[in-house]
């Protein structure tokens, strides 16, 4: 669902739970408290939806379990390099130390719960991340102290300004060697410009870090296990906290045009009148907070958490959205439910589960609910929050919190659940998936489930698009990389014990003919009874018009006109077998314009064949060739890059059409290219971009191979033929 920009303020300040941190504090939420579990969320402005995203290995997952641990929810601090996590639970997952699926880690915090989505960072699993984002209001940025804002980073935060969500940073591992505060933070200001802005800043760094400085109101803490000191800001460190400060007032000012107006006579805003605006200005990217800490030592975490609870936007911070009849259905408790699916999931013992974000009204078990896609009743028996992979009976959850839903019988992402049925959301934004892969079963048992396991996978994931291509019999998966397919394989044999592998994609070429040649197609027949008899001479030239042309020019009943017409289908299943490759023959014109047949002999089938024999043999005389599709690509890259794919393009027989610079640093590059050359160009791309390239691919024409490549085409397809194949 495409998001209206964030407009609205949160309504009432109410809800902020008061900051009142003793000297040490030992955490009082440590203690799971089952019977808040099980209600779920209080009401609606009792909701943060968080999703956290970022380049790969900036510690998303890490940030996640530290404030799953410091709420008390889990009673060990989680670890993805120890394989431990609880978020990242997927055999895959933790094999490859990576975050592959969004998974959920829902805390609560000063009687607020925060719904924290865990996405994926690399850039074949966006999809995921697309579906995090559609669920919150709010994206916190992971980025690494040493590393800074990456390439993946840079993207999602495009995506996240599309589909109109605030924005936050927490600058993540500043206790690891090299880590550099004041770099970090140029970096994100080169990156994002100048709204982006401290709230904390760290008291030292590398294995010196001690805590963090909070600039909103001014005091200094420091964690130790599961007790936290408040701590006067460190004189050398005063002057960066108010410089933080002035620009963080300078900034959330502008929020108020009368405040604003004060601020630039030189008076500085109150600490009420800072806290009062903050969370507005956050709301409207007025201003973009920056955290800073440790996930793993848990610096700065529960001061992020404090914030997220007091300052971040609820889900009424968003307009009413929009359906796709352009109806607008705001976040509120008096309507009727609507739940849209962002995500679903398959386990191997509890099924099929549908992750919802509910719009409007109160979600609870027993309630029966319309799918708009299918038209069909769905019967929510359980309504569950997922911590990981473990899932909690709650009682409801209220409009603006995210529950997760079992054993619906034809539920998929992107669907639309309602009272009546007559509410539909739009489908997630997602990029579209340009890596298109053959797949096979690797025997023949395998051969009979791999179609079924396939659709499980694609309908839980629209990242992925599956097809059979009639033209290449083959079966087509298309993903955003060849890592996403390896997870695809490890899957198939994982949860459904199917073993596939890929083979090379037929690049779906045509054939023609180049000049006029004619030929006779005799067929003649005799065995015990009746024989077959047919006699056709064929005229083939190209057809300037394009497509399929036939022309009866018998005179005098030398054919009769049942064994035209199948003279016509033998031509055409001809045609579409190839003359010389086995590729399907496009633009001919043919006449049949001589021919005899026999008054007992002669039949539909004889014909056929007869003109199955005759056209091969004109088109060997036609001078026929192959012909290539060619692919379309508009590219944007930045100006570094630029050179260096026009000259790519030009190293894999492609041209350039021409050149755009529709914004500063960044240039659009339109080109052709064969196909076959393009059909895999998302990862040659990202490798000679450094992984700041995008592209759009379209299928607009054919063009002759060169000779070298039609004489190896023939040759493979006389192999697979004297072979059997």
């Amino acid at each position: 669902m495409h998001r209206a920009l964030i407009r609205a303020v949160v309504a009432s300040r109410d809800a902020r739970a008061p900051r009142v941190r003793p000297f040490f504090l030992t955490r009082p939420v440590r203690v799971l408290h089952e019977e808040a579990m099980l209600m779920g969320a209080p009401s609606t402005d009792k909701v943060r939806n968080v999703v956290l995203l970022g380049h790969g290995d900036a510690g998303k997952t890490s940030l996640a379990e530290a404030m799953l641990f410091m709420a008390g929810q889990t009673k060990r601090l989680g670890s993805v390099a120890e394989g431990h996590s609880n978020l990242d639970y997927e055999a895959e997952e933790v094999r490859r130390k990576i975050t592959l699926n969004l998974s959920m880690a829902p805390v609560e915090h000063n009687g607020v719960k925060i719904n924290i989505i865990d996405t994926p960072g690399y850039v074949d699993f966006i999809g995921d991340a697309v579906a995090g984002m559609e669920a919150a209001e709010m994206a916190l940025f992971v980025v690494d102290a040493v590393a800074g804002p990456q390439v993946q980073t840079r993207k999602l935060w495009k995506l996240a300004t599309d589909m109109g969500i605030a924005k936050a940073v927490f600058i993540n591992r500043m206790d690891k060697e090299h880590a550099d505060f004041d770099a970090a933070m140029a970096a994100l200001d080169a990156a994002f410009g100048h709204r982006v802005g401290a709230v904390q800043i760290p008291i030292g760094a590398e294995q010196d870090l001690r805590g963090v400085i909070d600039i909103i109101r001014m005091k200094a803490y420091h964690h130790e296990g599961d007790q936290e000191e408040i701590l006067e800001i460190p004189a050398e460190l005063v002057d960066a906290a108010e410089a933080a400060r002035d620009k963080l007032c300078e900034l959330v000012a502008e929020a108020d045009d009368d405040l604003m107006e004060k601020y630039l006579e030189g008076d500085r805003l109150s600490q009420e009148e800072l806290e009062t605006l903050l969370d507005k200005a956050i709301a409207q990217s007025i201003f973009i907070p920056v955290f800073v800490g440790s996930a793993i030592t848990m610096q700065g975490v529960e001061d992020l958490m404090d914030d997220i609870v007091t300052f971040f936007p609820e889900p009424t911070a968003h307009g009413p959205l929009t359906t796709v009849d352009g109806d607008e259905v705001p976040f509120s408790v008096e309507g009727d439910v609507a739940v849209h699916v962002f995500k679903t999931l398959s386990d191997p013992y509890v099924g099929r589960m549908n992750f919802v974000k509910v719009v409007s009204g109160t979600l609870k078990p027993g309630q029966e609910l319309v799918n708009s896609r299918t038209g069909k009743k769905e019967r929510v028996a359980h309504i569950y929050k997922m911590i990981g992979k473990e899932t909690v009976d709650i009682e409801a959850a209220p409009a603006g919190d995210i529950a997760v839903l079992t054993k619906l019988s034809d539920t998929l992402t992107n669907d639309t659940l309602s009272a009546k049925g007559d509410i539909s959301f739009a489908p997630l934004p997602l990029p579209e998936p340009l890596y298109p892969v053959a797949i096979v079963a690797k025997t023949k048992a395998d051969e009979d489930k791999l179609g079924s396991a396939l659709k499980g996978i694609v309908d839980e994931d629209p990242s992925l698009l599956m097809r059979r291509d009639e033209e290449t019999h083959q079966t087509v998966i298309t993903a955003y990389g060849d890592a996403a397919i390896d997870v695809l394989i490890n899957r198939l044999h994982d949860r459904f014990h199917v073993d596939a592998e890929l083979v090379d994609m037929r690049i779906p070429y045509r054939e023609t003919i180049r000049k006029a040649a004619q030929a006779q197609g005799r067929h003649k027949k005799q065995t015990g009874g009746s024989g077959q008899f047919a006699d056709c001479w064929l005229r083939l030239e190209p057809n300037p018009s394009g497509g399929y042309e036939f022309l009866d020019e018998i005179v005098g009943g030398r054919i009769s006109k049942p064994y035209i017409v199948a003279i016509d289908k033998g031509v055409q299943d001809t045609m579409a077998s190839g003359a010389i490759a086995g590729y399907p023959v496009q633009d001919v014109k043919v006449a049949v314009f001589d021919g005899s047949m026999h008054a007992v002999d002669s039949n539909e089938m004889a014909f056929k064949t007869a003109a199955r024999i005759g056209f091969r043999a004109a088109a060997e005389k036609a001078d026929p060739v192959i012909l290539e599709p060619i692919a379309t690509l508009t590219i944007e890259v930045p100006d570094e890059h630029a050179g260096a794919v026009m000259g790519d393009i030009s190293s894999i027989r492609g041209r350039i059409l021409g050149m755009d610079a529709p914004e500063a640093g960044v240039q659009v590059i339109r080109a052709q290219a064969p196909y076959a050359e393009v059909v895999h160009y998302s990862p040659h791309l990202r490798s000679i971009t450094s992984g700041t390239g995008s592209y759009t691919l379209s299928i607009d024409s054919y063009e002759q191979v060169p000779g070298d490549i039609q004489k190896r085409l023939v040759e493979e397809h006389d192999k697979e033929r004297a072979e059997g194949h």
